[in-house]
Parts: C-alpha cells; structure tokens; sequence
C-alpha cells in the first residue's frame, strides 16, 4: 500500500497527489478531469474513467486439429462470463468444421456476441452488447418468469401425458442459461469496472446478490428439466389419480415457496423472507408422504417417480436460499 499524507491548501481545501506510475500509465496530464466515487465502505474510488466505459480485453484461443470442441464450448462460455470483449479463436492450419460449428452453437447461446471477423486460420468474435442497456432486475424477472412456467407445464404434462410439453420444457432451459451467463457476465464487469455499476445505476452489493438469485434460479430450472425428463418415461405408464394428485400438490407448494421469495425481493421484505424460509416445513411433510407412496410402486415408475419428488424438494430449498440473499441484502441496505 502507498501512503500519502494529506496536504491543506487556502485553509480549507485537502489535497493529495497521485503517484506519477499510475498517472503515467493511464496518460492523465494537467487539468485532466479525474472521478472520485464514494465506496459504501466510505473508502473513496479514484478512477481515470469518468464515463464508466467497458474496458476492451481480448483472449486468444489456440487450436489444434484434434482439438475438442466441447472443451472449446466450455472456454469460449469462459471467457464471456468474465467479461472478454474480443475473443480470438486461432488455428495454425484451417479450422476443422466441428470447430466452426460449435463456434456458431457459441454465438446463439451467449448474448451479444457477434463474428467480426472469419478466415481460413482464424475466428474474431466481438461483443456488441452495452451491459447498461440491459439492467440485471430485468433479466432476473425473465429469468424467474421462464422457470415457474416451466415447472407449472411439467405438472400439466404429468397430468395430461403431454410429451411435446416435455421437449419444449427441455429446450427452454437454454434460454434461462443464457440469461444467468449474461448476469455472470454483467457482474464480472461490474467488479472490474466500478465506474461501470454507477452508470447501470446498480451498487457491488445488489450486483452481488442478482448474481446469487440468477445462479439459484438456473438450479431450479435444472430441476424442471428432471422433472420434465422423468415425466417423458411416465408416458406409457398408469399412474394413480391419487399419486399424481399427491404430485401436483408437492410440486404446487414448492412453486408457492419460490414465488413468494421472489416477491420478497421485489419487495425487500425481510418479513416475507423469513416467514418463507419457515414454510419449508410444510413441503417437507408433503415430500416424505410421497416419497413413501412412490416406494410402493413395484416397477421402474418408482424411480422416475422418486427423481420427481426429489426434485420438487429441491425447489423449496433452492427457493429458502434466495429468501436468505434477500435477508442479507435488505440488513446491508438498512
């Protein structure tokens, strides 16, 4: 750490001087206008970026011929989670096909990102998003809005053997990944920009939690897509009125659990919050009595079943986890 002593000029004006590294290397001269931004700690934020602009960072990805494209898939997500600007796929012969295709599977899954450039040896993919004009709450509420449907059409799949239900509740989870890579993607630029949570209007600590609730929400639209799954292998199967009843009823309360902790975020109700965490309880009571019933079955439909209950209690606890960020959030604003 460089201290520096404060300087008192004219009587009432505090001056300290910057170290002329850091002034060098951002290329500050005389009467250049610096921003000061007030932390929440107190501590005070000096920046040379007085527009809070995304700075451009760029990553190279060297290929080879026997190179996995999955793995490739994996690193360009990477990259565009942490918040790379130009990522630069580079090959020392031509690129493989495989390579180029999931190079384009890459580009409809991330938002915002675009090929800039393409030849024989080389990939150059730009992002054209502007992280401002997509405010995190927003992408949250889609998010959230995508999920509840999800599960509320896997219980109507159930009930009506709707395996077309099923395929569509599958696909959307892409869209719910998208937006969860996208958050991750805003909070990591967030974090290394500060001046870039002024202009989104956003502090650290709600960045923080969005970036939470978004990984959370993604979890339980996994479990929908377990759900969905295992109601695809029920197709053929004669379930009892009573145990799909028994079902839709679990699941019912788990989705009631999950609204409420996102209306308590809307809300910053730390009342709301807390009394959903211990509503749990009836959920767990429902989840033991289903889990003996699906027990009886004498045939693979008990498995599919258990999955499906598993996963509806998964959903209530994912859900008390978010009622827990909202807690934490509403006693650091307060």
């Amino acid at each position: 750490m460089d201290i520096r002593k404060i300087q008192v000029t004219g009587g009432s004006s505090y001056v300290l001087s910057l170290p002329k590294s850091w002034a060098v290397s951002h290329n500050i001269k005389k009467n250049d206008p610096i921003g000061i931004i007030t932390q929440p700690d107190g501590n005070l934020l000096i920046t040379a970026d007085i527009k809070g602009s995304q700075s451009q960072r760029e990553k190279v990805f060297i290929i080879s011929d026997n190179h996995d494209p999955e793995c490739l898939f994996r690193c360009l997500i990477g990259a565009y989670i942490t918040g790379f600007t130009t990522i630069r796929i580079q090959s020392r012969a031509r690129i493989p096909p495989r390579i180029r295709q999931m190079v384009r599977a890459y580009i409809q899954m991330a938002i915002g990102q675009e090929v800039a450039e393409e030849a024989d040896d080389s990939i150059v993919l730009k992002d054209v998003l502007n992280p401002a004009e997509m405010p995190l709450h927003n992408t949250i509420k889609r998010m959230y809005s995508i999920v509840k449907g999800m599960h509320e059409d896997a219980m109507t799949a159930l009930q009506e053997k709707r395996s077309d239900l099923c395929a569509d509740i599958i696909s959307r989870d892409n869209d719910v990944d998208r937006l969860h890579w996208l958050i991750s993607r805003q909070y990591h630029l967030i974090t290394h920009t500060p001046a870039l949570s002024r202009k989104m209007n956003i502090s650290l600590q709600t960045a923080t939690t969005f970036f939470q609730i978004s990984r959370t929400i993604e979890r339980i639209a996994d479990h929908a897509v377990t759900i969905a799954t295992n109601v695809q292998n029920l197709m053929d199967s004669d379930l009892s009125e009573d145990l799909i009843t028994q079902i839709r009823r679990a699941d019912e309360t788990a989705l009631a659990i999950f609204k409420r902790s996102m209306r308590s975020l809307y809300d910053n109700n730390i009342v709301e919050a807390n009394a959903n965490i211990n509503s749990v309880h009836e959920l767990t009571v429902l989840y033991k009595e289903l889990k003996r019933e699906v027990t009886l079955l004498q045939n693979p439909d008990s498995i599919f079943c258990g999955y499906i209950a598993n996963s509806i209690a998964r959903i209530g606890e994912y859900s008390t986890d978010i009622s827990e960020v909202v807690i934490n959030q509403c006693i650091s604003e307060g």
